[in-house]
């Protein structure tokens, strides 16, 4: 088989290419998952911080912390994962929306607005408090010293994950010429979470709010598709995926319910902060962002009837 000069170069070019990735995947293949030399291998780390998980911890601290209870958080959407070739039972969204909640909490205004009392996992709890002072008994006898009696909580915080809007905006944009060309999609996805206090000694609902985070999806592709002779063509392509991790929505979805909670009760008075004039200056910055997100609606004036 005869070559031209232009076409033996680039077709040398390839075979190198070619050889150059096989070893690249053939020494991925050689290291140890997990070991050090992995160069897939990456350490476990503690969650990134939102912008609205450090402006909650930022805010001035209760006159008096709120004991509070954490039941369930439930995800009620009852969505599993998309598949569009088998059926997928996994479920789209975090089942440990209560661990979430009860972190965000411990940590609002740096520990200084809840005090989270253990009720999801109270079952064990119990369990384990029965073994000590049985132990207690078995040991010291009649005069064996019984625990202390559990913490009760005023107000139980209530609610879920309410809505999981999959393809709400779905759109992308390419182009190609001469077998080379490049191309973009992109997906939002809406989480919705609802969160209220209700006081233990009347029921009454005292606060409500529900808060929305978006989710985006990009898609970035490349391709070349060029014939070097008639026997000879030369195909690349190369992408990159970035999703939104929808548990990270989910967290930040909670930490602005907790932010938008605690003010609706500093409004309608149920709590307040320490320091009132650190609470004010929050209150109306507050004011001024949601001001500033309002979109204004026509409103036409009423007829005199």
């Amino acid at each position: 088989m005869i070559f031209h000069t232009d076409n033996l170069r680039r077709f040398c070019l390839v075979r190198v290419g070619v050889a150059a990735l096989s070893a690249v995947i053939l020494a991925g293949c050689q290291a140890t998952n997990g070991s050090v030399d992995d160069p897939m291998s990456a350490p476990a780390k503690m969650v990134l911080p939102t912008k609205t998980g450090i402006v909650l911890d930022s805010l001035p601290k209760a006159a008096r912390p709120l004991d509070v209870a954490v039941y369930t958080f439930p995800d009620l959407t009852g969505q599993n994962k998309e598949n569009d070739n088998f059926a997928l039972f996994s479920h789209a969204l975090t089942q440990g929306g209560a661990d979430i909640l009860a972190d965000v909490l411990t940590k609002a205004g740096g520990g200084g607005w809840f005090n989270v009392i253990e009720r999801n996992g109270l079952q064990p709890l119990l369990q384990e408090r029965q073994i000590i002072q049985n132990t207690r008994l078995a040991v010291l006898g009649a005069k064996a010293p019984g625990l202390p009696a559990l913490r009760f909580a005023g107000v139980i915080l209530e609610g879920g994950i309410i809505g999981y809007d999959t393809n709400e905006t779905t759109g992308g944009i390419g182009a190609n010429y001469l077998g080379i060309g490049a191309n973009t999609q992109y997906r939002q996805d809406v989480v919705t979470v609802a969160l209220r206090a209700v006081s233990v000694q009347t029921g009454r609902v005292l606060a409500s709010v529900t808060t929305t985070k978006t989710l985006y999806s990009t898609l970035l592709q490349a391709s070349v598709f060029k014939y070097f002779s008639a026997n000879k063509i030369f195909q690349d392509e190369m992408g990159y995926t970035r999703n939104s991790p929808a548990t990270l929505a989910v967290r930040e979805s909670i930490q602005l319910a907790v932010y938008s909670l605690i003010f609706e009760g500093v409004k309608n008075h149920l709590w307040k902060f320490k320091d009132e004039a650190a609470g004010t200056a929050f209150m109306r910055k507050l004011d001024e962002e949601q001001r500033a997100a309002t979109f204004a609606v026509p409103v036409t004036p009423a007829r005199a009837s």
